[in-house]
């Protein structure tokens, strides 16, 4: 499979970006391709600008994307999207939520006429037909019954929402670290061979 890993987080030596060098080791071993996305070290802008925005209503007249009004990043990223037959994102939550860099990723690029499209009616109909599985990895500095009692906004968009977009037939995987501030490195160590065993085995 044809696998893209998207990291958000700051910070090149933090846990985040360990876990995602391991879920890529881990891809590379069991056979498939992976395409790594780092949103920090590529700068990109989360904040969609009012000329994109108004680009949503076009799609549902004409169901085609308008790639010439986006900015080229955005294209390029819609394009590394559509090449994947799996999605990997590794993330902190923070404020019980994505992080606003990973937020404005996915506002930008899981747009009409790529995650979903809209019929004559303007109902949602799933866009990212190719996508078969698709994985969540957060770290959280809270413990889970905090999580649970909060709500995980996160959770949500990537493993509900996200998954809509890609259909019935797709697969989504959970795999939460909870109390990362005041974990032991027995159990980080433990997580990260977790995170390479079910990496490797990704079917």
């Amino acid at each position: 499979m044809q696998v893209l890993v998207v990291v958000a987080h700051p910070c090149a030596e933090s846990f985040n970006h360990a876990i995602a060098a391991r879920a890529c080791d881990g891809l590379v071993e069991g056979g498939h391709t992976v395409d790594r996305l780092d949103l920090y070290a590529d700068a990109i802008d989360p904040v969609m600008p009012a000329a994109e925005w108004h680009h949503y209503v076009d799609i549902a007249a004409s169901g085609s994307l308008p790639t010439t009004a986006l900015e080229p990043w955005v294209v390029a990223h819609i394009e590394r999207i559509n090449a994947a037959d799996a999605l990997v994102l590794v993330y902190p939550t923070w404020w019980s939520s994505l992080p606003a860099v990973l937020k404005g990723w996915i506002e930008r690029c899981m747009r009409p006429g790529v995650a979903f499209k809209l019929d004559s009616r303007g109902r949602m109909r799933p866009g990212l037909s190719r996508l078969r599985r698709i994985v969540g990895i957060s770290t959280y500095g809270s413990s889970w019954w905090y999580v649970k009692a909060i709500n995980d906004n996160g959770r949500r968009i990537i493993a509900r929402a996200l998954r809509a977009s890609a259909g019935p037939r797709s697969r989504a995987t959970w795999m939460p670290f909870y109390s990362v501030d005041t974990s032991t490195a027995d159990r980080r160590t433990a997580f990260l061979d977790r995170v390479h065993r079910t990496m490797r085995s990704l079917r």
